[in-house]
């Protein structure tokens, strides 16, 4: 298919990959955003049920290598397709689980669903966009994962206490039917060649993944799914037990994190266009930041509420920034191989490594030991992702040269 040239194609692109991009949000991140009601509500421990978040964070990464090896063989647009279909099904079946358990088979299949959104959509960018207007439009639809989280973080909070937290899903489930039709009514068909992409695989790109440059990045990868995905999905709760705060105004205070993480994608993009063009360097100086956030975050916990708040909302900020530099512009360089979303899912597959990790974990940790601690964990994790990029610096270089 012929690449799209005129403005009004590109933005319509753009509008429409990142309105997809919002409601797979929406109806992934509803569980974590009414997580601390339902355990208001129903009594059940949050260790019990933030299985279901971990599950589908397993899941979901899981099905992102199996995603990526897809995209790369059959039409991205179905994969999308069959991605919201069963996402809106199981939002509807959610309200009807009576035991975390059956929450926790229900959300692995979401998540499993969700996985087919990303990497062909990065498949979907590639084959119609210059690489220059790739790198803009990026930016765009990654905006959809910020937009999504403050619609269910502003939402949320009125629905419940209107029709209770079982409602929330109910409302995401529309959102995500009504998708499917926009999706299926304005997307591009792109026809992929199944045996090309399967023998450059196995031709040059077995070993990719085992260079110690790519198992940098990926180690660095699950450390910022571990600190964007575990602070946004803990920090209502975090905020709502060291301030004494309802859990309805805790969920609204979730609504500055995303904001940030739109001003962070914007200056993640403009530092890699314009400053840092090495993209370990820039996801290096981006993780900096985010381990002073994190330091900062530290020392004043338990003073200011709203300055929690800002810190909290300006590490995962960095996160995002950093997920950007990472997932979102790396792939790009394997164009040539035709191998895109497969590279593209397998470090998305990362980021869910680390989410897993950190959603129990952190239930865990500030159950057992306390926020204070916790929140020192997040210094260590940060600080190390910064070392993990800056020593990948020159070996990237070299790569590419």
């Amino acid at each position: 298919m012929t690449r799209l040239k005129e403005k009004k194609q590109i933005n319509g692109l753009a509008l429409l990959l990142a309105a997809t991009y919002m409601v797979s949000y929406m109806t992934r991140i509803n569980y974590g955003a009414v997580i601390s009601e339902i355990e208001a509500v129903t009594g059940i421990s949050r260790a019990l049920l933030s299985m279901a978040v971990t599950g589908s964070f397993i899941t979901y990464g899981a099905g992102q290598i199996v995603s990526g090896l897809f995209g790369d063989m059959f039409s991205p647009k179905k994969l999308v397709s069959y991605g919201l279909i069963t996402s809106a099904l199981m939002n509807f079946l959610i309200p009807v689980c009576k035991s975390p358990y059956v929450m926790l088979i229900v959300w692995c299949i979401n998540g499993f669903a969700q996985s087919f959104m990303w990497p062909p959509i990065v498949k979907m960018m590639t084959a119609l966009l210059s690489e220059e207007d790739y790198k803009r439009t990026t930016v765009k639809v990654s905006w959809g994962s910020s937009f999504g989280t403050i619609a269910i973080y502003l939402i949320s909070p009125l629905i419940i206490s209107m029709f209770g937290w079982r409602a929330v899903f109910l409302f995401s489930a529309i959102c995500g039917t009504v998708m499917i039709f926009v999706w299926n009514r304005f997307s591009y068909d792109i026809d992929a060649d199944k045996s090309t992409a399967v023998r450059k695989f196995k031709k040059s790109e077995t070993n990719t993944f085992l260079t110690p440059v790519m198992i940098c990045i990926m180690a660095a990868i699950i450390l910022q799914g571990m600190l964007r995905d575990g602070v946004t999905t803990w920090m209502p709760s975090y905020i709502a037990q060291t301030y004494n705060m309802s859990n309805i105004i805790s969920i609204l205070t979730g609504v500055v994190l995303p904001i940030f993480s739109i001003l962070c994608f914007q200056l993640a993009s403009m530092l890699y266009r314009k400053t840092f063009t090495n993209p370990m360097m820039c996801a290096g100086m981006i993780f900096l930041a985010g381990t002073v956030s994190a330091f900062a975050l530290f020392m004043i916990s338990g003073r200011n509420a709203a300055l929690s708040v800002l810190l909290s909302a300006l590490l995962t900020g960095c996160m995002h920034g950093v997920n950007l530099i990472l997932i979102c512009m790396i792939p790009s360089f394997f164009k040539k191989t035709g191998n895109v979303s497969t590279v593209s899912g397998v470090l998305n597959s990362c980021t869910y490594v680390g989410s897993a990790i950190s959603t129990y974990g952190i239930a865990s940790l500030s159950e057992k030991i306390g926020w204070e601690f916790t929140l020192f964990t997040w210094i260590l994790i940060s600080g190390a992702g910064t070392v993990f990029c800056l020593c990948s610096v020159r070996p990237w270089k070299k790569r590419m040269d």
